[in-house]
């Protein structure tokens, strides 16, 4: 049946004073019920939202909003029959996450008629959320994601079976004969990690799992099956961009070098120390050949000025009680002039000034011509002047100081982007030193999505997302994974108009080092530098994504050097790996057995590695475009800065990200899902000579919209 090709927005709809979902126009109704059996695109459009007229006044007006799922229930039940609609009744599901693209999937599942489902997630459920993930409310904050969720999608189908579980999937309890017991999986997650691991414990178990991801408008939904498609691993993504230690605390040119400085300022007051945060002047720095005797003399100057010596960041700042003013005099003044010693730092580059607590606070109110302006938009958006950012900057660290108080002696403080005194003190310390940098300062909502790595989530786009793993899932029930697809949701239409574009999914890559039958890789290193918790933390966990590595050398004895048992081999953690003669060519064998996961590492020795790389894996080059090459930069820093909210998928962050990942943020990602669109809808004409096989279905005979028969 072919629906009515009016559009949606176009029809009229039943009386104004209807208080529950929009109404389907009632010709639409008759002729869609009229027809043989009802279509999946009439399912689709209950999934959207949309109700039948009901010809009761009572019930037309105040539909309960149990009527409603009960009549999508009925229509899912009455568009899968047969085979598919026994498949569906008697599938068990996991799905791994409960956040925005989860809370539209589990209310999916449940009215399209799956009643056996396990749900885990570890996170609770926070006021930010609410926006988007429906199935929460404001009396659930604090709450289990996994826990509400399951209360909230009952409501929608009471008989439907769901187990929830407040914990990490990466947890040992869920083992691979945990996974056995599912017939499908579909991952909602939000971090690489968590996504690796769900990959690998799919392969072995042998259970299809069906990943997904959206960033603001992107998305994209792929389907694994081990032997049959590639794995979510299958070829190495973008590593989180990192930037070198002497740009933060020296000479930073970008927005987010400031930001970056203020996150670690907050842990080397607040939190946890880390030798690799520091933030004062680094004296190293091999660009600053400056003159000793003369840098000496004016750092010693400086300091008396301040009355500072330089000690850890963290025990000045206790010795001065956390004051506010003091700090602010460090960090804005003493360092930023020690700073101007180093003279080579500055011959290209517009030297940065310093900051006067005084002067600043004797500043006229209306210094800032922006303060003058109306206030536009909503107070976060809004950029403040300098003497503001002070006087946050002397807030928030008085706040943060009792917080501390309150904890007792050596307690710390974790950095959360959802904690307010938090958020503002990064907002302000990393505009102030925008400010000191010559850079355009930031909203606070601007430093919130880029010191939090966030991608602006559209609830639209989960949606989307959330029924396009229910079409995939069905075809898999179905029997037919030929026909599943990778599909990836565009934000303009491509050359053929299209949003939604499906793609064939790519066979394995025999050389993937998870998913190939024999995994093997060759990793560049120094064996005369690398420490075994290098190659344990760095390589074996960080690098190949394991949870709980053994790792022997291959060398007849079966030598041990790190154990999953805690304390086994700890007393090997600071040896190098040449002390247990480990040199070139030495291979090593690592295995996770809570992964059910073998990896075979091939040691080539080097001594011609880069400055500041511990170790290199042979062959793993980056899917994707290459980075263009960086604009050059005039002597102003941060002139041309022209930075966007970060939108990095770095692990443990929130929201839904999008799985073909490049670091940088949407613009990149857009145009990697635009580039691998276009290649794969090409014309007959340009396809000739391809190897990638064509659907059977001619792309211009394709909807927006993948039916299933």
């Amino acid at each position: 049946m072919q629906l009515p090709s009016t559009p949606l927005e176009e029809a009229p709809l039943e009386p104004r004073g209807h208080a529950g979902p929009p109404l389907w126009p009632r010709e639409r109704w008759r002729s869609a019920c009229a027809a043989p059996r009802p279509t999946f695109s009439l399912l689709i459009l209950f999934l959207s939202g949309l109700s039948p007229p009901v010809p009761h006044p009572p019930f037309f007006l105040f539909p309960p909003a149990s009527l409603f799922s009960q009549a999508a229930s009925g229509l899912a039940m009455a568009a899968l029959q047969g085979e598919l609609a026994e498949a569906v009744a008697g599938a068990r599901l996991l799905v791994v996450g409960a956040g925005g693209i989860g809370c539209e999937l589990l209310k999916d599942l449940v009215l399209t008629g799956f009643v056996s489902i396990d749900v885990i997630d570890l996170d609770t459920i926070d006021v930010s959320n609410l926006n988007r993930q429906f199935l929460f409310q404001k009396k659930h904050v604090g709450r289990s994601k996994a826990q509400v969720a399951k209360e909230s999608v009952l409501r929608f189908r009471p008989e439907a079976n769901i187990t929830a579980y407040h914990d990490s999937v990466m947890n040992p309890d869920y083992n691979v004969e945990f996974f056995r017991q599912f017939t499908l999986v579909m991952n909602a997650l939000d971090n690489r990690a968590a996504r690796n691991h769900v990959n690998r414990m799919c392969l072995a178990a042998d259970v299809p799992l069906i990943e997904s991801g959206t960033a603001g408008y992107l998305g994209q939904v792929t389907v694994i099956k081990k032997g049959v498609t590639e794995c979510y691993e299958c070829h190495p993504k973008p590593t989180q961009k990192t930037f070198p230690g002497c740009t933060i605390r020296n000479t930073p040119s970008e927005p987010i070098h400031c930001i970056v400085w203020a996150k670690y300022l907050f842990n080397q007051l607040f939190g946890e120390e880390d030798a690799d945060q520091e933030v004062s002047p680094d004296r190293a720095d091999p660009e600053a050949a400056w003159e000793p005797a003369e840098a000496e003399a004016r750092a010693r100057a400086s300091n008396e000025d301040g009355g500072i010596k330089r000690i850890s960041t963290k025990e000045w700042a206790k010795s001065t009680g956390y004051d506010p003013v003091k700090l602010f005099t460090k960090l804005f003044k003493d360092d930023i002039r020690y700073l101007l010693t180093m003279d080579k730092l500055w011959r290209k580059r517009k030297p940065p000034m310093p900051l006067d607590w005084n002067e600043i606070q004797n500043q006229e109110n209306n210094t800032s011509d922006q303060q003058n302006e109306p206030s536009l938009g909503l107070k976060d958006q809004q950029v403040l002047d300098v003497k503001s950012y002070a006087r946050l900057f002397s807030k928030s660290v008085e706040t943060l100081r009792a917080q501390l108080t309150e904890k007792g002696d050596g307690a710390e403080l974790t950095w959360d982007k959802d904690d307010p005194p938090a958020l503002d003190f990064v907002t302000a310390a990393a505009n102030l030193r925008m400010h000191i940098f010559s850079m355009n300062m930031k909203s606070r909502f601007d430093i919130k999505s880029m010191a939090g790595n966030i991608i602006p989530a559209i609830a639209t786009t989960n949606a989307v997302i959330a029924g396009l793993i229910v079409l995939e899932g069905l075809k898999i029930l179905m029997g037919k994974i030929e026909q599943c697809r990778a599909i990836f949701l565009n934000k303009q239409p491509n050359p053929r108009k299209k949003l939604l574009v499906p793609c064939a999914l790519d066979p394995p890559n025999p050389n993937c080092y998870v998913c190939a039958s024999k995994p093997e890789v060759t990793v560049k290193l120094n064996v005369h530098k690398v420490t075994v918790l290098t190659l344990q933390d760095k390589i074996v966990k960080e690098k190949f994504n394991m949870v709980a590595p053994d790792v022997q050398i291959e060398d007849g004895k079966g030598t041990i050097l790190i154990s999953s048992e805690e304390g086994e081999t700890e007393a090997n953690n600071h040896r190098k790996l040449s002390d247990f003669g480990i040199r070139n060519g030495t291979r090593l064998q690592a295995d996770d057995f809570l992964q059910d996961y073998t990896l075979l590492i091939n040691v080539l020795h080097s001594e011609e590695l880069e400055k500041d790389v511990e170790f290199e894996v042979v062959g793993d080059d980056v899917v994707g475009p290459k980075p263009s090459e960086q604009p050059a930069k005039n002597i102003t820093n941060g002139s041309d800065d022209g930075a966007q909210p970060s939108t990095s998928t770095a692990q443990d962050e929130d929201d839904d990200v999008l799985i073909v990942e490049t670091e940088e943020g949407p613009p990149s990602n857009a145009d990697n899902v635009e580039n691998k669109s276009r290649k794969r809808k090409l014309d007959d004409k340009e396809q000739a000579g391809s190897k990638r096989v064509r659907s059977e279905t001619p792309a211009e005979e394709q909807d927006d919209v993948i039916a299933i028969d």
